[in-house]
């Protein structure tokens, strides 16, 4: 198991500084700059500022510098606000965004993996549709619709949630964000969950199972679930990524001040190190979150740690 996990490591290394490389010299070739303003500042104040944050020495240069304030986990500073580095501002955000997209993945995999049970054991009956159609709506309508129509519905005309704001941080202002966040996820898993146990249930050691005498529920418990868990554990870290990146247009709709707020402000802004510090953060998380998917799918299919 550690040689696996130093491979799918090892693979990680090139992507992620191809990914660096890439965000850096995008947003530094990108027109403008952090310091571009309706009002544009006197050049003896241009000229100082982009003398302190080094934005004259040549791009090679400001790349390599920012590699080696990486290598100390040093996302380095925000050119637009003095007071907080970017990493002190991830930081500040990081809570918010982690608790709303962890709460999303957990609701997102317990009903939509229940779901896809539900829809194996009892296909083409009348619920089943019901949850297909559900499914459906789930993916084909974006959640920047979904929000505004709770925040009508449950928050405006029957006053029942609080239309936005992060307020205590208790359930009732958390329950319209993770249910827009985690309904297309709820929708994908229970699609996964449903057509890999129907396809399990129909394979030829379920059948020697039954056919000795083990009653359907060990079955399914016992033999089924396992294997029919693959596909969707293999979605799971795709999906943990999107959870917490997608977040950013939620947390805009509902007022939550997480990390996606500092990278929308960001982008407004123009401000270099703020973006590509969130950028690189997510990266970073994304890779994380797959690593531990791999380990959970090759503890489910031992084949897997011999690739």
């Amino acid at each position: 198991m550690l040689i696996f996990v130093l491979k799918r490591l090892a693979s990680t290394i090139p992507v992620i500084l191809i990914a660096i490389t890439a965000c850096f010299f995008i947003l530094r070739l990108a027109p403008g700059g952090p310091f571009d303003q309706e009002r544009a500042l006197p050049p003896e104040v241009m000229a100082n500022l982009r003398a302190y944050y080094h934005l004259n020495d040549p791009l090679v240069v400001q790349y390599l510098r920012y590699l080696g304030r990486l290598i100390h986990l040093d996302l380095g500073p925000s050119f637009v606000t003095k007071d907080f580095t970017v990493g002190q501002q991830i930081a500040i955000g990081l809570p918010y965004t982690l608790i709303l997209g962890g709460s999303a993945f957990l609701v997102a995999v317990v009903l939509g993996t229940a779901a896809g049970i539900y829809g194996a054991l009892y296909q083409n009956r009348s619920m089943d549709y019901l949850i297909a159609a559900v499914a459906m709506a789930g993916l084909v309508v974006p959640n920047f619709l979904v929000a505004p129509i709770l925040q009508l519905v449950f928050g405006v005309h029957l006053a029942w949630l609080p239309v936005g704001g992060w307020g205590d941080g208790s359930i009732r202002f958390l329950l319209m964000p993770v249910i827009v966040l985690a309904l297309p996820h709820i929708a994908r898993i229970s699609r996964l969950m449903r057509g890999s146990l129907i396809e399990t249930l129909n394979a030829n050691f379920i059948k020697t199972a039954r056919a000795k005498g083990i009653g359907g529920r060990r079955v399914i418990l016992g033999h089924a679930l396992r294997p029919a868990l693959t596909p969707v554990v293999s979605y799971l870290g795709p999906a943990a990524g999107y959870l917490l990146t997608g977040s950013i247009v939620v947390e805009q709709i509902f007022g939550i001040p997480g990390i996606g707020r500092y990278f929308v402000n960001a982008a407004l802004n123009r401000d270099y190190g703020m973006v590509l510090g969130t950028v690189i953060f997510y990266m970073a998380l994304i890779v994380l979150l797959n690593l531990i998917v791999d380990l959970a799918y090759a503890w489910l299919d031992p084949k897997v740690r011999r690739r």
